[in-house]
Parts: structure tokens; sequence; C-alpha cells
């Protein structure tokens, strides 16, 4: 739905266009009032000078020149006449009535005057396409091909030119009842342009050029352009099809891959856990890392619950059998049973009892570590000492100097399981060494204990693991360390060694700000 609005937003987008076809229609009003004005000019000059030529008395006078010329004068030689019209704001006047007849009929050198002029405007006619009538200052006809001899005087742009002002109107085409066909050259507009020009002699009103003609049509304008208005349209498609191809691809495609992948994995499909084919956008591929990298850690927490659940339960459920066989047997076997054989299976109880309370102790304290709470700070130092007063018989050395981001609660959880481990092992001595990197704290604890057998190195750190089963050992206390460590942004390793057990410890130390806090 995205991609499909998206290509409609930008095929409607030239749609919108239209609405602005008013200006250019606009335009054209302008610009045929424009050539209005030019003709009228031209003509006015014509007339002006067959008025000085003509017998006195030919043409009537009309008032003087106004005194605010609505002409801009820009200096002393040129004063023109700008076009003015606006289909917005200007008024759409009736269609033009019929010459009424005239009260002062025009004289017989004025009329004469007005068929030589005819035929010029005749011919400029064919190629202008405009309509001409000469006016005497009375408002009668004296040259046209129509209306000789009757009266335009009652119209108000003829009487603004007999008072001196130029005026343009624009007037309702009287043939609008049926839309001319689109092949029309002259009436493909509902409306026409009128220009009243006054003819001034000697800044005397002497007589009135009406020209008239009917602007553009707006269709027949864009059919003239029609090869760059194909070529518009092709281009649009063209480019909504780019757009449409590169968003499907870039951002549709992975988007539904990646819906395809998301309910894979929900009906378990671990296979479905990595990149995709095309990731598309930088940001889309940035969330399909982000989303796979959680998926993927979702997964492995659910298989390390999994295997955690059925390893819990192998250990629960071993004590649990002994402690129901020798329970079952000293109900049986009460009347028969020696006192030394019965204290014996008690003391198998209590033993058995007792290691499903360790196991249960060590199981709350990975809880705890999977989500201890976090922060603090713990100076290498107080931790050393305070492992010497919980493990007296351990020869303990600190080297270096340091505090790590961790809650001294936390810090003896680590370092407590590790010297606890090197004892069971035999150890009599453990070296804590701590080196700082930038932001990071590296502590090594190596100890001259039994160390771990090459055998036994790749499973050290797996839940229930221990090589003491029965001496009481869970199996646990590296994984609680491991988990521990991880949740403080740390982790732990195994490192060779010829003697004894090394690890190392890689940790955020404690900023100076918040340890001096």
């Amino acid at each position: 739905m995205i991609t499909a609005a998206v290509i409609a937003s930008v095929l409607l987008l030239p749609l919108l266009g239209l609405l602005f076809f008013r200006l250019f229609e606009n335009q054209l009003v302008r610009q045929t009032e424009a050539e209005l004005i030019a003709q009228a000019a031209m003509l006015s000059a014509v007339y002006a000078r067959e008025i000085e030529a003509a017998p006195p008395g030919a043409f009537p006078v009309g008032p003087a020149r106004p005194a605010h010329d609505p002409a801009v004068a820009i200096d002393e030689r040129y004063a023109p006449i700008l076009p003015s019209l606006d289909l917005a704001s200007t008024p759409i006047l009736p269609a033009r009535p019929p010459a009424a007849p005239a009260r002062t009929p025009p004289s017989a050198a004025a009329l004469q005057t007005g068929r030589e002029l005819t035929a010029v405007t005749a011919a400029a006619q064919r190629t202008t396409l405009a309509g001409f009538r000469l006016l005497d200052a009375n408002g009668a006809v004296i040259g046209g091909r129509e209306d000789v001899g009757a009266s335009f005087a009652h119209l108000d742009e003829v009487r603004a030119a007999m008072a001196g002002r130029f005026r343009a109107v624009m007037r309702v085409r009287d043939e609008v009842d049926e839309p001319p066909p689109l092949y029309s050259i002259s009436r493909g507009a509902k409306i026409r342009l009128f220009v009243a020009m006054p003819v001034f002699v000697d800044d005397q009103v002497r007589g009135v050029v009406y020209v008239s003609r009917t602007p553009d049509n707006i269709l027949r304008a864009l059919y003239r352009e029609r090869g760059k208005l194909i070529a518009s349209v092709l281009l649009m498609l063209v480019a909504a099809s780019a757009i449409g191809f590169v968003f499907v691809r870039t951002i549709a495609r992975p988007v539904r891959e990646l819906a395809a992948r998301a309910e894979a994995i929900t009906a378990g499909r671990a296979e479905a856990i990595g990149p995709l084919e095309r990731h598309g956008t930088r940001e889309l591929a940035s969330l399909t890392q982000s989303f796979m990298s959680m998926a993927r850690r979702l997964q492995d927490r659910s298989d390390y619950l999994s295997g955690f659940a059925n390893h819990v339960s192998h250990e629960l459920k071993s004590p649990l059998t002994a402690i129901k066989g020798a329970a079952e047997l000293i109900r049986d076997s009460e009347s028969t049973m020696t006192a030394e054989q019965r204290e014996r299976f008690l003391s198998n109880l209590l033993a058995d009892t007792e290691r499903i309370g360790a196991l249960l102790d060590r199981l709350r304290d990975l809880a705890r570590a999977d989500n201890p709470t976090l922060g603090g700070k713990a100076p290498l130092a107080e931790v050393a000492q305070a492992l010497r007063e919980r493990f007296p018989a351990i020869e303990l050395t600190l080297a270096g100097e340091g505090a790590i981001a961790m809650s001294a609660e936390n810090a003896q959880i680590v370092f407590g399981h590790l010297v606890d481990n090197s004892i069971r092992h035999g150890a009599r001595r453990v070296a804590i060494a701590a080196e700082q990197a930038g932001e990071r704290l590296r502590v090594r604890v190596s100890d001259n204990g039994a160390g771990v057998s090459p055998g036994n190195r790749e499973r050290i750190f797996d839940p229930f693991f221990t090589t003491r089963r029965a001496e009481g050992g869970t199996g646990m206390g590296l994984g609680i360390v491991r988990a521990l460590l991880r949740a403080h942004g740390g982790d732990i390793a195994l490192e060779y060694s010829r003697e004894g057990a090394v690890f190392v410890l890689t940790l955020p130390a404690a900023q100076e700000l918040y340890a001096n806090s």
C-alpha cells in the first residue's frame, strides 16, 4: 500500500498542475491583450496622420487629453500601455451588444478615410485574426467590414476611449451555446477581448481604434506542444516506474523477507537465522542484523535453558533415587535391619539431602549471577584482603592495582569461587595479577594445584560438569563466575599452563570519577 501510494503521488503531481492551468490561461489572455495593444497603437498612429491630412471639419473634435494619462511613462519618448486584464479579478462583461444608430452621422470625408484604412485592416486581419473598427470622436463607425455608420458610443470601453482613456475589457462571446471544435483557429475560448484606444491629434481626442480578438485556446496551445507534453508524460512514467522498482527492491522485498524469516524463527526453524538475500537500504541492513543477533541470542538462550533443565533434572534425579531407595529399604526391612545398616542408610539419606541442598544453593547463586545488581566499585586490594581472611589456609598474593566496576559482594563471589576451586584441587598458593588497558582490566588468577587435564579443558565451563562429584562437587562454580562476569560486561577464559590452573578475567575497570564519588 505504501509503494502504491508513493507511485500514485508521483503520478498525481503533474495532474495537480492542472490547478495552475488557470495561470496559463491568464497568460494567454495577457498575451492577446498585448498583441491588441500593439495593433491598436500602430493603427492609431496611421489614423492620426489621416485625420491631420483631412479637410478641416471632416472629423469631430473630442475632449482634451486627460491630465493623468494611464500609460506608464518611461521618459519623454516612451509611454507604454501594459496588459492588465486578469481572469481572477477583472470582471467579464456580457456579450457585446449590437451597434446603435449614430446620433451624429460621420461626414463623407471621414467615411472615405475609413474605407481606405479598412483595406489595410482587412489585410492585417488575415494574419492577426483581430477584428477592427475605426470610430470618430462621437463613437460612430467609419471603418470596418460591418456596422459602418452605426455607433458604439453606448459601450463602456468606447465611452472611456472617447474621454481620452485607454480601456481593455473581457466580454462573453456571443456564440458559446455550442462549443467550438478543437481545430477552430480563433474561436477556442468563451471570452473575447476588446481594446479601445483613443486617437489624439494636438492633444485632442479625434477618434477611437476599437480592436477585438478571442484569446488562444488552452487545449490548442497544449496541442501545439504535444511533443513536449508526450515526452513529459513518458518521462514521468519512467520516473515513477524507476521509483517503484527501487522502492520495492530496497524496502518492500527485504521487509517481506524479514517478516517471513520472523515467522520461520517463531516456528522453530533455526536455519532461518542468518543474513537476508537482499538487505536493501543501510538502515534495513542494520535492523536485520540487530534482529538476527537478537534471534540468535534467544535461540542460544532457549538451547541453554533446555540443556540446563535436563542437567538439573539429571542432577536431582540421582540423589532423589538414592533417597527413595534407602527409604524403601528402611520401611521394608526395618525389623531385620541391624543398627549399623540403619545408621548407614540414614547417613546416605542425609548426604543426599545435603547434596540436593548444595545443588539448590548453587542454582540460586546462578540465578542471581544471571541477573545481578550492576554497578559499584571493588578495589582489588580490598578483595584480596577479604579472600585472605576467608581462606586463611592458602597463600594469596596480589600484583598490580586497580578497581573493577562491580560491587564488593559480587567481586567476592567471583574470586571466592576461583580460590575455593583451587583449594579443592590441592592448591596452596594463589596469585592474582592485574593489568589495566584503557577502560578494561585484565586479571590473571593462577594456582599451584592439580590443574585441568587436556580432555576437560573444553568442558570446564559447562554447567554441572565436575570431576569431584563423589566429594560433593556440583560443577556450577565456574558457570556462576562466567555468568556474573558477562552480566557486568566481562568474561573469563582458561589459559594453558604447565603447572596448576590459570584463569584470565577481563572486565570493565571502575572509572575514577565514580571511584572518588
